[in-house]
């Protein structure tokens, strides 16, 4: 079993043998964390904190401790050094040094010492990935333990415990689907995953799967996904309160697994494709996280979902795919797969919505990593308000973001077909193929003019490693909890 995670305001119940104390070095030193502490490491504390070195990724110092209730006290202390394309808080170095010194098997407290209440969310998702849901080691039971995270601010009493718990749990739950592999995490167990939180939340779904893709027009879904064993399906979430001022439509990319199709990517880059669906598991995550909040928007969650196979009814290159938006694709790339779903799940939403911000959320392109790297996903959009939100979002929450070029006027002539409306992969590989990718899925936005947002999250997204479950606390920050 995993681990059991929990949060709190204070360490009044705290008896675990391990406690593990996080912070930045000034609040280390801070009167309300020496009282948390044992009693023998009191004495130390100063020493270990002299002789923490944080740096760029932050430093560990440990400390055995005769106590009648903890063993062994942990001291991570987090950087103070953060870039204007960082976030303050530094969840990244929480994590890095968490899944480095977390001993196995012991019940853990953990006390984290914010420099601002504002930071818990960040924070406690930052510890929260540190606890994955998903093992499938042989004898590794060890991690069916209690957990239990108290959050203590410099700033005043840490509010809103409850959308802490949320965001971390459903971050948890998004890395599980990402960390599954599609021979359990297929179309079909995905779609129940969402029928599970649908149930959970109280919230609509509607699924259309297989052959009715086909029959309503949704070509670039039954394209990608037809040759597969399992159906392609694109499900509907809909959160619709009483009196809501506006509608959001959240659109995550949900390849359960990429071959490349015909043109198939081989034994070197084909491992780690599992994670191809880490942007319907992100919108997923976040849907469940802010309904049970209950977020006063109108929320529709739409998943793309496909298995990207090769057999006798997968697409080829220079088929035309017809997509719900009504423009025909000329295919040259069967790897360019995930713009064909997410052109049919934006479409949907910009036809029978009645949108306000539409966002799309995918592990699109390699490209991303080369132009924003591992820890930044890549964001195009129309609306520079809505651009400056979002990377103000990523800072607070830690899910990072850099924006790169919205410019149409120079992106379309990469897709121009001489039989179709497009071709879906680019002709010039150097120009700035993100972009690109992003443009293709808004010229299937159809009528719709206002705000939208697209999120490439290849590197966040944790593929060939343990899943991040990125993209949770950027939608939740973005649209819930901040400005």
């Amino acid at each position: 079993m995993p681990s059991k995670l929990s949060f709190q305001a204070s360490t009044d119940s705290f008896d675990a043998p391990t406690l593990v104390v996080i912070g930045k070095t000034k609040r280390l030193f801070a009167d309300d964390v020496r009282q948390a502490l044992p009693a023998p490491i009191n004495a130390l504390w100063e020493r270990m904190l002299e002789a923490a070195q944080p740096g760029d990724h932050g430093a560990v110092e440990r400390s055995w401790c005769d106590d009648h209730k903890t063993d062994r006290v942990i001291m991570c202390v987090v950087p103070e050094l953060h870039s204007r394309h960082n976030s303050p808080a530094r969840p990244d170095s929480i994590y890095e040094m968490l899944v480095k010194v977390l001993p196995k098997g012991d019940d853990v407290d953990i006390l984290l010492a914010l420099d601002q209440a504002e930071h818990a969310m960040s924070c406690a998702i930052a510890v929260a990935r540190a606890f994955p849901l998903y093992q499938a080691k042989s004898g590794e039971q060890d991690d069916d333990r209690s957990v239990r995270v108290a959050l203590l601010s410099a700033s005043g009493d840490v509010e809103g415990l409850e959308a802490v718990t949320e965001g971390a749990a459903s971050t948890r739950m998004a890395a599980r689907l990402v960390d599954t592999p599609a021979s359990e995490l297929n179309t079909s167990a995905f779609v129940e995953e969402a029928r599970r939180v649908a149930a959970e939340t109280g919230a609509k779904i509607e699924v259309i799967s297989g052959e009715s893709l086909r029959d309503r027009g949704f070509g670039g879904l039954w394209g990608v996904g037809k040759a597969a064993t399992h159906p392609p399906a694109l499900v509907v979430l809909s959160h619709e309160p009483d009196n809501a001022d506006r509608t959001l439509c959240w659109v995550g990319k949900g390849i359960v697994y990429d071959t490349g199709g015909l043109s198939i990517k081989g034994k070197n880059n084909m491992p780690g494709m599992k994670a191809d669906m880490a942007g319907a598991a992100a919108v997923l995550g976040a849907f469940r996280a802010a309904v049970r909040t209950r977020a006063k928007d109108r929320i529709h969650a739409i998943l793309c979902l496909a298995e990207n196979s090769v057999g006798p009814e997968a697409t080829r290159p220079d088929d035309i795919l017809h997509l719900y938006s009504g423009k025909s694709v000329e295919v040259n790339n069967t790897d360019a797969e995930g713009r064909l779903v997410l052109g049919d799940g934006v479409a949907y939403a910009a036809k029978h919505l009645e949108p306000d911000i539409i966002l799309d959320m995918a592990t699109l392109t390699g490209a991303q990593l080369v132009a924003t790297g591992k820890k930044h996903a890549a964001v195009i959009c129309n609306d520079d308000e809505l651009e400056a939100a979002a990377i103000r979002a990523g800072k607070r929450s830690g899910d990072l973001v850099h924006p790169l070029p919205y410019c149409p006027e120079f992106f379309r002539k990469e897709f121009k077909s001489e039989v179709a409306d497009l071709k879906n992969s680019v002709k010039d590989r150097a120009n700035a193929q993100c972009s690109c990718a992003a443009q293709f899925v808004a010229e299937h936005l159809s009528s719709y003019v206002g705000p939208w947002l697209h999120v490439d999250m290849a590197g966040a997204a944790g593929i060939n490693a343990r899943a991040s479950g990125y993209g949770v606390a950027l939608l939740l920050d973005l649209f819930i909890s901040g400005d």
